[in-house]
């Protein structure tokens, strides 16, 4: 255990000081070429910290930084977990190392090498008396005490029982200060390395076996220190620093596009890398790094309050940006699932259509982001965007459909059906709101005493002001189509709203591929809309909009009723026998002569309009 959390420490550091090299690599060569695909305008300059920084690295770079700096993160949070559990196990195996030394190895060193030399003979003694411990030999068994004391006085260090008690730091430096004594011979002028004082009359082996125990000693401290040795190694918080450049530049601040934290979460989220999204948090301890250091080492407030004004300022971003992701990766996926599947079999580029595996699920389990000090609950965060954003959507396609007559019923059916999918699937992972909910709450009819529906209200407005009056039937097709003679009045409708391809199906192609259906039916009222009424009304809502489709004739029928006995002062009193040898020809003119509709022509055509409404609502119902 002590030799993994030592292979541990060795990999932070040689990780952390791969990103040092780099860093000081950028900062003294600065891109040279201005032109940067961030900006149209090659004739804008930059400043130096953008030359370094913002375009001085490479896609390839950012994403190797990235994944090296989830590799630090996460060794490094792993290993600070554990502090606990190796505890133990740390302090007893330097505890065994150092009572071996001093116990074992200084005694056969007293009986030899420094018998006669009594100045360094005391230095050894004194070494013992600091940090032997000599009491972990009580707990040994009576007959292993007895073999002991049969054995002589030479064997007795032969057996330890180390113990769980580290020694201290002050241990430690003294341990090291008498070694450097006895190996100097107290002249520390003496010319030559530490170890290389080959005037002393020390052998080689003993030499050696204190060289090896004196660079131990120091790299003791560094494991007995666990806590502070991984924050040590873990610290990138170098990477935000700009403060050279703000004042060579003579600015306050630079833009967030500057900030190399930010640059790195803003590359996984534009990069889509399904490898990267798990590691899009751990750009952020950068930050922690970079406020522990303002506070504890620089001690200046202000330049906390720079970081934290940043942090605010880039977690919301990316909040914003993660969600935004994620709705769009589900509403894709869902409209894949959804697309017709003779389609995708009879097209040729039918993988232009597929959707590309992502994993969201450790970013749906982080209930405890850490950010200054701060415990920060993603998965809750990202709820609430997703309910938001499942309100926004049905919102839009409402006022999309608005925007357009009653035969986009079955687009508008369509597109709520993959929102409904993709809430389906984004349910397994995240807690959110029932569709049912957010649907009844879109469309105002979250009441129990409501029966009417946003929907329902438009369905039937429009029948009113748009569908009766334009359309009329083929009895052939059993169809409504428009009617070339379109009435005078104009109906007004709101223009068609713009949003992203995420609220229709999520990208372009799924857009087209979806369309192409839909379009289909946009030139006709048939059986097809009828079945995406009655799906999207439900019970509540469709006897509601029968009830006033009911009220409409009553409506009509009083009022023609009236125009009827108008036209009935244009007839004449009586009609005699047609002449028969003026043909069918002559007996309509005959008929046209004696009916002077001329006073009464706008009467007839409203007369005509109402009974055609009547008839058209009488054959809709019958659908």
């Amino acid at each position: 255990m002590y030799d993994m959390v030592v292979e541990g420490f060795q990999l932070l550091s040689r990780w952390t000081g791969r990103i040092w090299e780099q860093c000081a690599w950028k900062f003294s060569r600065p891109c040279k070429d201005q032109s940067s695909e961030d900006s149209n305008n090659t004739s804008t300059s930059y400043s130096d910290y953008e030359k370094v920084v913002r375009y001085n690295y490479s896609a390839e770079e950012r994403r190797a930084l990235i994944e090296l700096v989830g590799y630090v993160k996460s060794i490094g949070s792993m290993m600070h977990r554990c502090d606990t559990l190796v505890a133990d196990a740390l302090w007893e195996t330097i505890h065994a190392e150092v009572q071996d030394f001093v116990q074992n190895t200084l005694a056969s060193m007293l009986r030899t090498t420094f018998r006669k030399k009594k100045d360094l003979s005391r230095i050894l003694s004194d070494m013992r008396t600091l940090s032997a411990d000599w009491m972990a030999n009580t707990s040994k068994q009576e007959n292993e005490l007895q073999s002991l004391q049969q054995e002589g006085d030479e064997s007795k260090g032969s057996y330890l029982y180390p113990r769980p008690v580290a020694p201290t730091a002050a241990q430690v430096h003294c341990l090291q200060f008498l070694i450097y004594e006895v190996v100097s011979g107290g002249n520390m002028r003496k010319p030559g390395g530490l170890f290389s004082n080959t005037g002393s009359d020390i052998p080689v082996e003993d030499l050696k076996q204190l060289e090896t125990f004196f660079y131990k000693l120091g790299f003791f401290l560094h494991v007995l220190d666990y806590t502070a040795t991984i924050a040590s190694l873990t610290d990138l918080g170098f990477l935000w620093f700009r403060e050279f450049y703000l004042e060579t530049s003579r600015v306050i601040q630079f833009p967030i596009e500057c900030s190399l934290p930010w640059m790195l979460v803003d590359y996984v989220l534009e990069s889509h890398n399904a490898g990267l999204f798990e590691s899009v948090v751990m750009p952020f301890d950068i930050y922690n790094d970079a406020a522990q250091q303002a506070l504890t080492v620089l001690k200046q407030r202000f330049l906390y309050d720079e970081i934290e004004a940043e942090v605010d300022h880039c977690f919301d971003i990316f909040v914003s940006k993660l969600c935004e992701v994620i709705f769009t990766y589900y509403k894709s996926w869902a409209a894949r699932e959804l697309l017709d599947s003779s389609f995708l079999f009879a097209v040729d580029n039918g993988e232009k259509y597929s959707v590309q595996p992502m994993r969201f699920n450790a970013l749906f389990k982080m209930t405890r982001v850490k950010l200054l000090g701060r415990s920060i609950d993603l998965r809750c965060l990202i709820s609430q965007r997703m309910n938001k954003a499942f309100r926004e959507n049905l919102e839009f396609l409402f006022d999309r459909f608005e925007s357009q007559d009653i035969c986009a019923i079955v687009e508008l059916e369509n597109l709520i059906n993959i929102l409904k999918h993709a809430h389906k699937l984004l349910s397994e992972d995240l807690t959110i709101d029932s569709f049912n909910l957010i649907f009844s709450e879109m469309q105002e009819n979250i009441s129990l005493v409501s029966y009417s529906s946003r929907l329902a209200y438009q369905i039937w407005t429009e029948m009113q002001n748009d569908f009766l009056p334009n359309f009329i039937v083929c009895n052939t097709t059993q169809r409504f189509v428009r009617s070339p003679k379109l009435s005078s009045v104009r109906v007004q409708k709101p223009s068609m709203p713009y949003a992203k391809p995420n609220f229709y199906c999520g990208n372009q192609d799924l857009n087209s591929a979806h369309q192409s259906f839909t379009r289909l039916h946009n030139g006709f009222f048939g059986m097809p809309h009828m079945f995406s009424i009655v799906r999207l009304l439900g019970t509540r809502s469709l006897p509601w909009l029968i009830r006033a489709l009911l009220d409409h004739i009553s409506n009509k029928i009083s009022s023609v009723e009236a125009m009827i006995t108008g036209l009935q002062e244009a007839l004449p009193k009586s009609i005699g026998l047609l002449p028969l040898d003026g043909g069918v020809t002559g007996c309509m003119r005959h008929i046209k002569e004696q009916l002077n509709w001329t006073s009464k022509t706008e009467l007839k055509q409203d007369v005509l309009q109402a009974i055609k409404e009547i008839g058209s609502i009488l054959y809709w119902m019958g659908f």
